[in-house]
This record gives structure tokens, sequence and C-alpha cells, in this order.
């Protein structure tokens, strides 16, 4: 994209994005599961889900790409190994938080549209509940 041949540093700049994207695309999923075993519909355990952890996925990945911007744009001596690796975390940054936010509610209502939580066992719900607090330290 910007003329770069590809080279070590940008690979392990690949690794840094695959694990920032993928950390991202794992804390939104276990928040539309958790509101699905809360037993919200799909449809609204997508959208709160979503709503919910947008805050963080754009904040880590905002910190990435403005962390990495300066190494993308240096002219010193040394900027040509920096750069590659700088300039893949930076737009990679950028394109796995479109995918995590736009592409992945879509997958996810795909992948669980068929999941049904496990129903609580009634002990432990009955244990649990706020009126019942004495059985549940004794239990």
């Amino acid at each position: 994209m910007r003329g770069m041949p590809f080279s070590l540093p940008a690979a392990v700049g690949f690794i840094a994005l695959g694990g920032i994207a993928v950390l991202n695309g794992v804390v939104m999923a276990s928040e539309v599961r958790r509101r699905l075993d809360l037993h919200e519909p799909l449809a609204d355990a997508l959208k709160a889900g979503c709503a919910q952890v947008l805050r963080a996925v754009l904040t880590t990945s905002v910190v990435a790409a403005f962390g990495f911007l300066p190494m993308a744009i240096a002219t010193s001596a040394g900027a040509e190994v920096q750069q590659p690796l700088a300039t893949a975390v930076v737009i990679g940054m950028l394109i796995a938080t479109l995918l995590t936010l736009v592409v992945l509610p879509g997958v996810l209502s795909l992948a669980l549209r068929k999941y049904r939580p496990a129903a609580a066992p009634a002990a432990a719900t009955e244990a649990s509940s706020p009126t019942n607090v004495g059985a549940a330290l004794t239990a």
C-alpha cells in the first residue's frame, strides 16, 4: 500500500494486530453470549452487547493505531525498519475495527441463532436469590 516490501518487522506487526483483533472479537462475543445466557432474545443481545463493548473496542484500536502513528510517518535514520511494522498495525487496526464492529455481529447472529442457554439448577438459583441470602451462606 505504501510501496514497502514485506519484512520481518511487518510480520511482527501482523502478529500484534492479530492478537488485538482476536481479543476485541472475544470481548464482543462473550458479552453477547452473557446476554443470551440471561435469556435475552438474540437480536436484543446482539444490539445491547455490541453497544456495551463499543467503547472498549474503539479505545483498544485507537490507542494502538495512534501509538504506532509516529513510527509510521517517521523519516529519520532507522525508520525503514520501523515503518513496515507501524504501517501494518495502523492500517490493520482500522480495518480490523471496522470488521469487528460491522461483520462480527452478523457472524455472531448466524453462529448463535440456535444457541440455547442451559437452565440454571434450581438449587443454585434459589440459593442466590436476594431473599435467601442465609441459605447461600450456609450452603
